[in-house]
């Protein structure tokens, strides 16, 4: 439907037929392009109770004062305001019927209140202009309808070419004449029409929001404004396992409109869902490639990567651990899909019970650090090492992300703490029990077996050494060695005691 057809008072004008002419030449654009929702006719003095936003009144003028008080401009200026905050977008008179033509104060009125004011000639009945209106508002229905299936008719052979998605995203751009982007579950901008379409600040603003949209989870619909810009945004997928964002740079969108972008949320929606299946077997099988490089076969793993991603990161490498929670390795496994395609033979991950494998070059870390930075995530790191060296590696990377207090921290780091750092729970029971008779024994007796004992095993077990430490007699020290000896039923002249006990008292002090 051509743009002059569509129902505004402007088109309402320009019908030849109609014989319509505009009395106030100063009306602004903005005014005659105003959507008529109807027209309608009335006499009243007030007739605003009766009329809703949007419409065009036609009068005779019979309401306003004849004789002596006609060209009192007083009520035509209250009856012209009336209508103005009622929501009337134009005025119809309709001359030689009461008039021989339009009154001057109504003019002058109309120009003051910025109200358009045109003249229905006696040969044009109103129910003509009302008509008039009435089919331009079907011919507009009728060609939205049209466009409405054409649209749909379009995107549906869209989808059937090679990048199904990326063709019906270009379409749906074509059909509403505008910027529309497909954001990935990672909320990585996967495909828009046109290419750079937005400008970089609005574009990561943008992405942003539909960052925030992804971690809600739920599947919804939203409207936002960035800069001058309008955009909609739609979920895809169901709620809690969703797959995407459709960005459009548009607000509102009429009812055909919306249809339109239902039906390629629906499609685009399905097209991931069956893609779902081809996802989960390439994360299964880079699964499988991380277990055959634990197990000590990276020749398996090197042969299928070749083929499928391209060669696996040169060694030494850096080795990552992840502690990503279940719900969300699918958005990072699609993001990293993308990277590995981008960084081919610079990055290879897979899944273990434990989160994500991350393997990068050694000393390659950017594509770690923006994952963590991300997600918020925490990665352990081993030191370099060769792919024999991998179950190894994956230990290392396992210590430092359980062990680290920081986004990203490297094996190397926890490693400086010393053995005896990573006392756990248990072995710190462990040595209570074992050490409880000598502090039973202090506190009842009033000894000094503990303290004794420890500065002895600190002494490299010098009996002098452990008098002067103490400011006792080194008889002293021996006599109440052989007390700790015989209250822990242990031989304190072997090893291994001397170090278990060494331990015990270090897993206390720690």
């Amino acid at each position: 439907m051509d743009a002059d057809d569509a129902p505004t008072l402007r088109a309402l004008l320009a019908r030849r037929d109609l014989h319509l002419s505009l009395a106030v030449d100063d009306v602004e654009a903005a005014a005659l392009d105003r959507a008529i929702r109807w027209v309608h006719s009335s006499d009243l003095a007030d007739p605003t109770p009766f009329l809703s936003e949007g419409l065009v009144l036609l009068t005779t003028g019979t309401q306003f004062p004849g004789g002596d008080g006609a060209d009192a401009p007083e009520p035509y200026h209250a009856y012209v305001r009336r209508l103005a905050a009622r929501g009337v977008v134009g005025l119809g008179f309709g001359t030689e019927v009461v008039r021989d033509g339009i009154p001057p104060a109504l003019v002058d009125a109309c120009r003051d209140e910025r109200m358009p004011l045109f003249e229905v000639p006696y040969r044009t009945p109103f129910i003509a202009v009302a008509r008039a209106n009435a089919e331009a508002i079907a011919a507009e229905a009728y060609a939205r309808r049209s466009w409405a299936l054409a649209a749909q008719r379009a995107i549906a052979l869209a989808a059937l070419r090679p990048d199904g998605l990326g063709a019906t995203v270009a379409e749906l751009a074509k059909q509403l004449d505008t910027w529309v982007g497909m954001f990935d579950a990672a909320g990585e901008p996967a495909r828009e029409h046109p290419a750079a379409g937005l400008d970089p600040e609005t574009a990561a603003a943008l992405q942003r929001e539909v960052t925030a949209v992804l971690h809600r989870g739920a599947r919804a619909g939203s409207s936002l404004r960035i800069g001058d810009t309008p955009f909609t945004l739609q979920t895809l997928g169901r709620g809690g396992h969703l797959r995407g964002v459709i960005a459009i740079a548009a607000g509102d969108l009429d009812q055909e409109g919306r249809v339109v972008v239902t039906s390629v949320i629906a499609m685009a929606g399905l097209a991931l869902e069956q893609q779902q299946g081809l996802v989960r077997a390439r994360s299964a099988l880079r699964a499988g490639l991380v277990q055959s490089l634990l197990a000590g076969d990276p020749a398996l793993a090197r042969r299928t990567s070749r083929e499928l991603w391209g060669p696996l990161p040169p060694a030494p490498v850096t080795v990552g651990l992840t502690d990503a929670a279940s719900a969300r390795v699918d958005g990072i496994a699609e993001l990293l899909e993308l990277w590995a395609d981008e960084r081919r033979g610079a990055l290879f991950f897979g899944r273990t019970d434990d989160g994500l494998v991350l393997v990068v070059p050694a000393g390659e870390l950017s594509a770690l650090r923006d994952l963590a930075d991300r997600f918020e995530l925490r990665i352990g790191l081993s030191d370099p090492a060769g792919y024999d060296g991998f179950t190894a590696a994956v230990g290392q990377a396992r210590v430092a992300r359980d062990r680290g207090i920081g986004p990203i921290t490297a094996f190397a780091d926890v490693s400086r703490a010393g053995v005896l750092s990573a006392f756990t729970d248990e072995a710190r029971s462990l040595a209570r029990a074992e050490l409880a008779p000598l502090y039973d024994h202090d506190a009842s007796q009033g000894t000094h077996l503990v303290d004794t004992l420890q500065v002895w095993l600190d002494k490299d077990c010098s009996h002098e050494a452990t008098a002067q430490a103490l400011g006792v007699h080194r008889h002293t020290v021996r006599t109440r060695l052989a007390l700790v000896e015989r209250v822990l039923g242990r031989d304190l002249s072997s090893f291994a005691t001397r170090a278990e006990l060494w331990a015990a008292l270090r897993a206390l002090d720690a």
